[in-house]
């Protein structure tokens, strides 16, 4: 029969469970062993110097009387503890008591010696013994200042709780946030490569339960994005065979204006084919980060589209180096110019490098995007408002979203930004040595 969930040990609540009744168990053992050691339901504790003080006794009861005074300051530094004094005939404060350690310590004192019970000093009980002469021998009854406070059963019991709660409120403390952070971590680092650890399971029942559920969910997502890449590159494998008869055909076509737009139509279908699968290109292997001349990536870049007839500068220091993947960000930057040249006259790339922070700015002087759409501008196949409308020229919307995923495999981050007094800044912002994040 299998025990109710409750209290299964490897479940959380079971654990918990057992935890608060073995810390029950122990608080009961140790009042348990305080209150038998201490007796607090015995009238009286015997001494523990009763023995020393007889002893002493029957030393001084077999002294000359001029050898007292010595003996007892050579007992009084041999017991510190017990506070051993002489008293005078007559002096001493007896009190009426026939308690068992003056019973126990008379069976062992010789005829003549009386235990007696002496006024307190103070907090400390005081014990004697009287000489036939009527000479009173006082010491501590119980051996020296009892801490009262610190020896009480209910003390031990209250720290004996403390450290039980304690115990427990630790140990539910790192079994619950442990592998919360370890959740954190994966999810963060989650990429489609496959190049992510997973989840250890262990721990709890139920820890382990959802440690195998975010790996088959890891799994089922990583299986989809690599069926969905087969397929499209089978799709634009299949395309491309049919397009390239119909512009074959279209040389065929006799009217000049058709042929042109046909072909047009044709180059664009291409492109879209080559751009999707380019977005979603997932099971390549992520380039490694090496060191890179940033500076001299974004002036190379500017060259590129000068050489091609476009009004593109850099501004920025002459060197500046950081770690990042060359390949990615060269094609990130890129698509951002293009962009840039395609709805403004002149560009500008804008390097600025910030303690541990790098700025690219990718500025031209076009009509800009209207702020309520510079958030939807950054999502895959989404192209610019009527102010950037679709047409031979124009893309698929999808350079904006790619150059956005290079920046967060970097660390990092893109925002869209109005330039005055018109115009559009795209601002890559990426870490110089921060570890990066995996893409997802």
């Amino acid at each position: 029969m299998k025990p109710p969930g409750f209290f299964h040990l490897n479940g959380i609540g079971g654990q918990i469970a057992a935890l608060v009744l073995a810390s029950t168990v122990a608080l009961h053992l140790v009042v348990t062993t305080a209150f038998l050691i201490g007796r607090p339901d015995r009238q009286e504790t015997p001494p523990d110097g009763a023995h020393q003080l007889t002893d002493a006794a029957q030393l001084l009861g077999a002294a000359e009387a001029s050898e007292r005074p010595r003996l007892v300051a050579d007992l009084a530094r041999a017991f510190p503890r017990l506070g051993i004094e002489m008293l005078a005939p007559g002096t001493a404060a007896v009190e009426t008591s026939d308690s068992p350690h003056l019973r126990e310590m008379r069976r062992h004192l010789p005829p003549g010696f009386k235990a007696v019970q002496l006024a307190p000093d103070g907090n400390a009980r005081r014990v004697g013994i009287e000489f036939p002469d009527g000479t009173v021998i006082a010491a501590r009854g119980d051996g020296g200042p009892r801490p009262m406070f610190w020896g009480a059963p209910w003390l031990m019991a209250l720290m004996t709780a403390f450290i039980c709660v304690t115990v427990l409120g630790l140990w539910a403390a790192r079994t619950l946030t442990r592998p919360l952070s370890s959740f954190a971590k994966a999810a963060e680092n989650f990429s489609l490569d496959r190049t992510s650890e997973p989840l250890p399971e262990r721990g709890p029942e139920e820890i382990r339960q959802v440690a195998r559920a975010l790996n088959r969910m890891q799994e089922r997502i990583a299986r989809l994005m690599a069926d969905r890449t087969r397929m499209l590159a089978a799709i634009s494998h299949d395309l491309r065979t049919p397009i390239t008869r119909l512009r074959l055909r279209a040389e065929f076509i006799e009217d000049e204006g058709n042929r042109r737009r046909m072909l047009i139509d044709l180059d664009q279908m291409r492109s879209m084919l080559e751009s999707v699968l380019s977005l979603l290109r997932n099971d390549r292997k992520i380039e490694a980060l090496t060191l890179v001349d940033i500076a001299s990536t974004l002036q190379l870049i500017a060259d590129q589209f000068g050489d091609m007839g476009h009004v593109v500068r850099y501004d920025g220091p002459a060197s500046a180096t950081a770690a990042a993947r060359p390949d990615d960000l060269h094609r990130g930057v890129t698509n951002l110019v293009e962009n840039a040249v395609r709805f403004g006259a002149e560009v500008t790339i804008r390097l600025v490098v910030s303690g541990t922070t790098l700025v690219i700015d990718v500025e031209d002087d076009g009509p800009g995007i209207s702020d309520a759409r510079k958030q939807e501008m950054l999502e895959p196949f989404v192209r610019g408002d009527d102010a950037r409308t679709m047409d031979e020229s124009t893309g698929f919307g999808l350079g904006l979203s790619i150059a956005r995923a290079i920046a967060i495999t970097h660390g990092g981050e893109l925002s869209l930004h109005d330039r005055e007094p018109h115009g559009l800044i795209v601002r890559m912002r990426l870490p110089i040595w921060q570890e990066p994040r995996l893409a997802a």
